[in-house]
C-alpha cells in the first residue's frame, strides 16, 4: 500500500521532529527548507525540558542521544545586579527514567534530529522557500520560491514564527510581536575566573541593573550566555557591527556584581543582536489538509523555556492524531482540540516572565523585595511549573 505523502516546509527542528512523527505514523513526510545546505539553526542555545525530552522518547528516540552534546541543568538560580541570590528553582525532573532538563546547543539539536530523519529515509530538499499552495478534495499542491512544486496528501507549516504558510491560511492573521527586548548570546572558549566555583548543572540568570543575563558553566569549562537588553524599538539590519555591540553588551553589565562583562569579554564571537518576538493567540491553525505546528502556530517567548519542547509535544500529537485510520481533516481538528489550549497558556507564561525582564528602577527594586518571598509561598505546595513539565504525550 502506498504511504500517503506529508509535505513539510520548514526543516529546521519543528520540521524534523513533525517528519519523524508522521513518518512513526505512517506517512511518507518530505521536507522542504528554504536555507541553503550547512545553515544552522539561529540561535546560541536552548533548554529541552523534561516534557519535551519524552516527547522524543515517543517517536522511538533516545533523548540522551539526541542531547548527547549538551549537558543536564536541573536547577536555576535567580539572582539580582548586586549579586545577591534571590531563589533557587528546580527546572524539572528528574522524569521516571532519570532524564532532567537538558541545555544543549540550537546547531546540535537540529542536526541531531536531521540526522535521525535522514537514518530513516525522509528526504530534505533545501532552498525550497514555499510560496504558494492550493488545496482540493484529496490533497494539497505547492509552489515554491524557485518556481518548483510538489504534491501530497498534507501539507505542514513547520516554518516558523514568520511562517509563510500561516499567512497563506489566514493572511489577515496576526504578525509577531515585538517583547522590548533584544537578544544576544555566546560561547566562551573555556573558563572564566570570574564565574569559577559555580555548581555544575546550575543555569544562573541575574535582573542586571540594566538588562538581564543568564549563564551556565558546560562541563569543557567553558560558559554558555545569553543576554537580553530592553529595548523599545526592535534593532534594525546593519545598525550594530560586531565590535559595537560587544561593546554595547560589555556597557550594560559593566556595573553589576555578577560575571556577566567577564564572560561576554571572554567569548570570541558575540552573537546577536535578535529581536524578541512571540504570537498572540493565532485564530487559524488549519484547514482540511493544511496546518500548522511549532512556532508558526504558538511562538513563545525565551523566558519560558518550552519553545523546542512545545514543537515536540505538538509533533507526537499530530502523529498521533494522524495515524492513517481517521480522515485527515478529522486528524487536524483532534491535533487543535489537544493542543491550544495548552500552548496558548505558556505562551502567556513567557510573555509574563519576560515583563519581569524590563522593571525600571523602582520596579526592580519591589521585585527584589517580593522575589524571595513570592517564590517561597508558590513552591510550598509544590513546582507549580508541574502542570508544564509533568505533561506526557503518550
Amino acid at each position: 500500500m502506498t504511504k500517503p505523502i506529508a509535505l513539510i516546509a520548514g526543516g529546521g527542528i519543528a520540521g524534523a521532529v513533525a517528519a519523524l512523527a508522521l513518518h512513526k505514523a505512517g506517512w511518507a513526510p518530505r521536507i522542504f527548507e528554504a536555507r541553503s545546505p550547512g545553515a544552522d539553526e539561529q540561535g546560541a542555545w536552548l533548554t529541552v525540558a523534561v516534557n519535551g525530552l519524552s516527547a522524543l522518547r515517543a517517536l522511538d528516540l533516545d533523548p540522551a542521544v539526541v542531547t548527547a552534546t549538551g549537558f543536564p541543568t536541573p536547577a536555576l538560580t535567580m539572582l539580582n545586579g548586586a549579586g545577591r541570590r534571590l531563589a533557587v528553582l528546580p527546572l524539572g525532573g528528574p522524569a521516571a527514567d532519570g532524564t532532567t532538563t537538558t541545555t544543549i546547543k540550537r546547531a546540535d539539536l537540529y542536526a541531531a534530529l536531521r540526522s535521525a530523519a535522514t537514518e530513516r529515509g525522509i528526504p530534505i530538499e533545501y532552498g525550497r522557500g514555499l510560496r504558494d499552495f492550493t488545496e482540493g478534495p484529496g490533497g494539497v499542491t505547492v509552489t515554491f520560491a524557485d518556481g518548483s512544486g510538489a504534491e501530497g496528501e498534507l501539507l505542514v507549516g513547520a516554518d516558523g514564527i514568520r511562517s509563510r504558510t500561516r499567512e497563506l491560511l489566514d493572511p489577515s492573521g496576526p504578525a509577531p510581536q515585538y517583547l522590548g527586548l533584544l537578544n544576544a548570546g555566546g560561547f566562551t572558549d573555556g573558563p572564566v575566573a570570574a564565574a569559577a566555583g559555580q555548581e555544575p548543572g546550575m543555569v544562573h540568570m541575574a535582573f542586571g541593573r540594566r538588562a538581564f543575563f543568564g549563564w551556565a558553566t558546560a562541563p569543557d569549562g567553558s560558559v554558555w550566555w545569553f543576554a537580553n537588553p530592553p529595548r523599545k524599538q526592535p534593532v534594525r539590519p546593519g545598525e550594530f557591527t560586531p565590535e559595537s555591540w560587544r561593546a554595547f553588551l560589555i556597557g550594560l553589565f559593566a556595573d553589576d556584581a555578577t560575571p556577566a562583562a567577564a564572560i561576554i569579554r571572554a567569548t570570541p564571537d558575540v552573537l546577536g543582536p535578535w529581536n524578541t518576538d512571540d504570537l498572540r493567540r493565532v485564530p487559524v491553525w488549519r484547514t482540511r489538509r493544511a496546518v500548522l505546528i511549532g512556532d508558526a502556530a504558538h511562538a513563545v517567548a525565551p523566558s519560558a523555556g518550552q519553545g523546542a519542547s512545545m514543537a515536540f509535544e505538538d509533533a507526537v500529537t499530530l502523529g498521533l492524531c494522524l495515524d492513517g485510520r481517521t480522515d485527515p481533516a478529522d486528524g487536524l481538528a483532534a491535533y487543535e482540540q489537544r493542543r491550544r489550549r495548552r500552548v496558548e497558556r505558556i505562551v502567556a507564561v513567557g510573555r509574563r516572565n519576560g515583563s519581569g525582564k524590563t522593571a525600571g528602577p523602582v520596579g526592580a527594586a519591589i521585585r527584589d523585595a517580593v522575589f524571595p518571598l513570592f517564590m517561597k509561598l508558590a513552591y510550598r505546595k509544590g513546582d507549580p511549573q508541574a502542570w508544564i513539565l509533568d505533561h506526557r504525550v503518550a
